[in-house]
């Protein structure tokens, strides 16, 4: 038997000599031909669009849905005050009910006054005295808006267009909800499908239908139909995102992987800035969606920019293709790929079951535990994440600067996690971000009304620090499993921040109306608990990802042996 050392030098050894001794992995080879080189990062480049363009998708609504303030449409008023000569204010005093008085908004955007205002003879100073019957304005009787709202924008949104306030301002929850529950079912479907016919597959596919699905949403005649449309592109979209964030994590170095995943949901952040840039630029929601649909076209192009994921190869035993691409992979970083890594096949567990399974989740203990725990902390950051922005937004005046604002909260997020995972690890890092957000929320509801810029900051760090949570379990939950169980893992996992999204406004505006401050109370509770939840979780740093649910059982006392491992070439 001939072995080579990981510099290629040639030494004749007995196997039975080297305890630590086994055949070599995808890791072992991008040491040799690049784990962070020019492939990779032409793949980071492109692949970062995706994070960006789901951006819209998830927090779209803010703009699609916007209520501008609105009132009934009362028949012959506007023409009445044309005649008069009225301002818009003296309009609204003198013809809309209970304009300006504290705690009657709903009088003055959903009733309107059981009066005829074409009636001939109307004072401009006072019309509601010319109605016989009625001693003051208080006692005249109020009808629902029967014949439609006047919007105070000049744009438009869903809601301008389908009339979706007062009674029916539900539906606007509705069709966010749509987009959770395709998020949520969706998560199973796609999840399966990349990891039973490829990352690249899923990528191409889920490009496809979203962007199909997302025109028909901009072209859709009725409120049915585009809730249905939205509910399908919410279906694939996150299917589209974690397949780039999956893919892109398989082909780089372990040493930049962290780097990589932070750099991929940064380019969310970026597209949080863009779609709030659009939708200043762009007042009217079906250009804007149109407008914010149209990359998902360009993504096809992929097909042929980028390859398949050669772990996944290895995981579904096609040893060839993946060497092709690894061959491809070296020619583009420019480097050679070691003679003795050519012709092996790379290491893979015989007669493992390595099609994906939803119960191999749960099989092991050490799986079921990791399952249990990530679970908990995908519901748990996507609740504060998407409740912290709901509650700041409760006081916000100007909509585009708050979420403005509120996006950029999210850029020192990502550097902190680069400077202190490298460093520190995952585990600690993680840890202290969820508790940062939960304490944050705690010490918010503590700190008196009067001193609102206090508020405003405490608010802020606990959105810093939950953001930092939800970059951190993301990453975290791709290296706690093994690869052909990888994608599904994150996918049935990040399930849960499904179910909190659509949970989340309920959360934050019923219990507001009970006392303003319970939402951060909840908050603080169950951030405080997934901080503790997580040092119950292996460190990840430095540690090669699991091929198989062998290496996830023993990841928890698994040493770094990546220097005395020796790789094994049989010349026959």
């Amino acid at each position: 038997m001939t072995i080579y050392s990981s510099v290629g030098k040639r030494n004749h050894v007995s196997y039975f000599e080297l305890p630590y001794a086994k055949m070599p992995t995808l890791d072992d080879i991008l040491e040799h031909i690049g784990e962070f080189d020019l492939f990779q990062k032409q793949a980071t480049f492109v692949l970062c669009f995706v994070s960006a363009a789901f951006s819209s998708v998830y927090v779209g609504v803010v703009f699609l849905g916007f209520t501008p303030e609105h009132r009934c449409l009362s028949p012959g008023a506007a023409e009445l005050s044309s005649r008069c000569g009225w301002s818009l204010e003296e309009e609204l005093n003198l013809t809309v009910p209970e304009q300006g008085r504290p705690g009657e908004s709903l009088s003055s955007q959903c009733r309107r006054y059981d009066v005829d205002w074409n009636t001939t003879g109307l004072s401009c100073t006072n019309p509601l005295e010319n109605f016989t019957g009625y001693g003051n304005r208080s006692s005249i009787p109020l009808v629902p808006c029967q014949d439609g709202w006047v919007y105070d924008s000049s744009g438009s949104s869903i809601v301008t267009e389908f009339n979706l306030v007062c009674e029916d301002s539900w539906k606007v929850d509705l069709f966010q909800s749509c987009v959770c529950a395709g998020f949520f079912i969706g998560s199973i479907c796609v999840g399966y499908m990349a990891d039973r016919f490829g990352r690249k597959f899923c990528l191409i596919v889920t490009s496809l239908v979203s962007a199909t699905a997302g025109i028909l949403v901009a072209l859709a005649p009725s409120y049915l139909w585009m809730v249905i449309f939205r509910f399908l592109q919410g279906f694939v979209s996150k299917g589209n995102w974690v397949a780039g964030y999956i893919l892109i994590s398989e082909v780089v170095g372990p040493s930049h992987r962290n780097t990589v995943g932070i750099l991929y949901q940064a380019a969310f952040t970026f597209g949080l800035i863009l779609l709030d840039g659009l939708a200043y630029a762009i007042p009217h929601w079906r250009w804007l969606q149109i407008t914010v649909t149209l990359p998902y076209f360009f993504f096809l192009f992929y097909y042929w920019c980028l390859p398949e994921s050669p772990r996944w190869l290895m995981s579904r035993r096609q040893n060839d293709k993946a060497m092709k691409i690894v061959g491809y992979i070296a020619k583009k970083n420019g480097k050679q790929l070691p003679a003795h890594f050519q012709n092996i096949n790379l290491e893979e567990e015989d007669g493992e079951k390595l099609s994906p399974s939803f119960m191999d989740l749960f099989r092991t203990p050490q799986m079921r535990k990791h399952t249990f725990i990530l679970m908990y902390n995908w519901w748990t950051s996507s609740l504060l994440y998407q409740g912290l922005i709901m509650h700041m937004a409760m006081a916000g005046e100007n909509m585009y600067l708050d979420f403005f604002y509120s996006a950029l909260v999210e850029l020192p997020a990502a550097f902190i996690i680069i400077i202190t995972i490298n460093c520190v690890g995952r585990r600690y890092p993680w840890a202290v971000s969820t508790l940062v957000a939960g304490a944050a929320c705690l010490i918010t509801v503590l700190v008196p009304e009067d001193i609102h810029w206090l508020k405003v900051i405490l608010c802020c760090i606990g959105r810093m620090g939950i953001t930092m949570s939800f970059e951190m379990v993301c990453f975290v939950n791709m290296e706690l499993y093994p690869t052909f169980l990888r994608n599904l893992s994150v996918m049935v996992c990040s399930s849960l921040c499904d179910v909190s999204g659509m949970l989340a406004p309920f959360i934050v505006y019923r219990l507001a109306e009970i006392w303003r401050e319970l939402p951060l109370i909840v908050f603080a509770v169950v951030g405080l608990v997934a901080g503790g939840l997580v040092m119950l979780l292996p460190e990840t740093k430095g540690k090669m990802l699991p091929e198989t649910i062998e290496d996830v059982e023993n990841l928890h006392r698994q040493e770094n042996l990546r220097d005395k491992i020796i790789y094994l070439h049989v010349q026959t």
